[in-house]
């Protein structure tokens, strides 16, 4: 009669048996991790912790660059209250976010679905993002003189079309405007592969299968391109409103705020707070708002809009 033999046990670790060598492979990893992600880190908290937490500090303080800090509790907000150049830069923003807005996730979009459906070539994809390698100073300066009143080649045009000339920088009605087309120009190129990308995610049978069913051109992209692009599309309009409410290059090289306060974005009103003024204080208080303001239309748009989530189930 035969007996099954029992699976022998495995015995206890012994004290001072060497340990399994998974756990300091893991080690071992973390440790190689940290190392290459030391420089990046050490200059995150230089450069952008470090200057937060003394920017936050001094919007509590009354500085100027000659002296030190002077502890005024909420003066500074108090009085930002009651700024109306603060409201106006804030209103003027606004509008200028809006505009860029729309016009850069529309255009990015039919750059996106243009360069998915029809151009196939690498060099005209990549000519896309030319005018985002272009400096926001040189793209300023560039459509400035394009624009110009008396010599701009557009002024010119509008002339040579019998259209009396416009006063694309000098004028309260098209000075944000401008600015706004200005940006779009540079960066509806970026925007346009950030959406491209989404579009390559997508599974091609599903265009087919609603092919199949006869959905038609404008029904496909409504009911399938839209709500697939969503996270994307949602992360697309976080960088772009954040972008887009700390605009300063173009306007500082342009209208310097003018005419008569109608391009004084936030970003150059604290600009002018701070290094023209030399009221740091103040000008680190509208900083701090900016701030809060930026996160909370962030978590807005992350919120409502759930950017966290796919239809790609």
């Amino acid at each position: 009669m035969t007996t099954l033999a029992k699976p022998a046990r495995s015995a206890p670790p012994q004290p001072g048996a060497p340990k399994p060598r998974g756990g300091y492979r893991r080690l071992g990893d973390l440790k190689i991790a940290l190392f290459f992600i030391a420089p990046a880190m050490i200059g995150f908290i230089f450069f952008y912790v470090v200057p937060t937490i003394r920017g936050v500090y001094l919007s509590f303080t009354e500085y100027n660059i000659l002296g030190d800090p002077t502890w005024v509790g909420m003066d500074n907000y108090t009085a930002i209250a009651k700024d109306p150049l603060f409201w106006n830069s804030l209103a003027v923003t606004g509008q200028y976010v809006l505009i860029n807005i729309v016009l850069q996730t529309a255009l990015a979009l039919g750059l996106a679905l243009l360069m998915h459906q029809v151009a196939k070539s690498t060099l005209i994809r990549g000519a896309l993002l030319l005018p985002y390698l272009m400096s926001n100073v040189i793209a300023a300066l560039l459509w400035f003189w394009m624009l110009d009143y008396q010599i701009g080649v557009v002024n010119q045009f509008i002339e040579w079309a019998g259209l009396p000339r416009v006063a694309f920088f000098g004028s309260e009605e098209w000075a944000i405007p401008t600015q706004a087309v200005i940006n779009t120009w540079r960066h509806m190129g970026y925007t346009a592969l950030l959406i491209f990308a989404g579009l390559q995610a997508i599974p091609g049978n599903i265009y087919e299968v609603a092919k199949l069913d006869g959905a038609s051109a404008f029904q496909t992209f409504r009911k399938i391109t839209i709500p697939l692009l969503r996270p994307v599309l949602v992360l697309v309009l976080v960088v772009t409103v954040i972008g887009s409410f700390q605009v300063f290059d173009t306007v500082a090289v342009t209208t310097q705020g003018g005419p008569v306060n109608a391009t004084r974005v936030i970003q150059y009103y604290i600009y002018q707070r701070a290094f023209t003024e030399s009221d740091f204080g103040y000008g680190s208080a509208i900083a701090v708002i900016l701030f809060l303001i930026l996160a909370l239309v962030a978590f807005i748009q992350m919120k409502f809009l759930k950017g966290n989530e796919s239809d790609l189930d």
